[in-house]
């Protein structure tokens, strides 16, 4: 199992605990950006630098992921790769993107474009406060204890 993390818009709080996470659970890290980013001193997380094109960093992840990996990212239709290609999916608000509700999140999302780019609506999600980097937190923890639980009964 690896995680890998969609770094270009992944927040540093929410860095910071995947770095805390990959060192407590020894499981190797990838930061994927189209600009080198700064990575840790830490031989369980590594960074990946990609050409700046339209879905570069994407693309690189849904290349290199296998079934039963992790990838943290915001980008709904990343996600939506991701889930197709059997691995998991975990947005930096501690919500998973799952096969049951990635086409909903999808529809919304090109809604929300459709209202943006009409006017009739403006702006983006609120900034990540406290709670959600709990919950993140806490859905990172959750998700790693049951893929070391499964590893440990194989």
């Amino acid at each position: 199992m690896r995680i890998w993390v969609d770094a270009d818009a992944c927040p540093n709080a929410i860095r910071d605990i995947l770095v805390r996470a990959a060192e407590r659970t020894q499981i190797p890290m990838t930061l994927v950006a189209g600009k080198p980013v700064q990575t840790p001193r830490s031989r369980f997380v590594t960074a990946v630098t990609v050409s700046t094109g339209v879905d570069a960093a994407d693309n690189a992840i849904v290349d290199r992921l296998e079934s039963g990996d992790l990838v943290v990212t915001a980008d709904i239709p990343l996600a939506a790769r991701v889930v197709a290609k059997g691995a998991a999916a975990l947005n930096p608000r501690g919500d998973f993107y799952t096969e049951e509700n990635i086409r909903e999140r999808l529809a919304m999302r090109d809604l929300m474009a459709t209202l943006r780019d009409s006017g009739a609506v403006s702006g983006g999600p609120p900034p990540l406060d406290a709670s959600d980097r709990q919950t993140f937190a806490n859905a990172l923890d959750r998700f790693l204890a049951k893929q070391q639980r499964a590893q440990q009964q194989q």
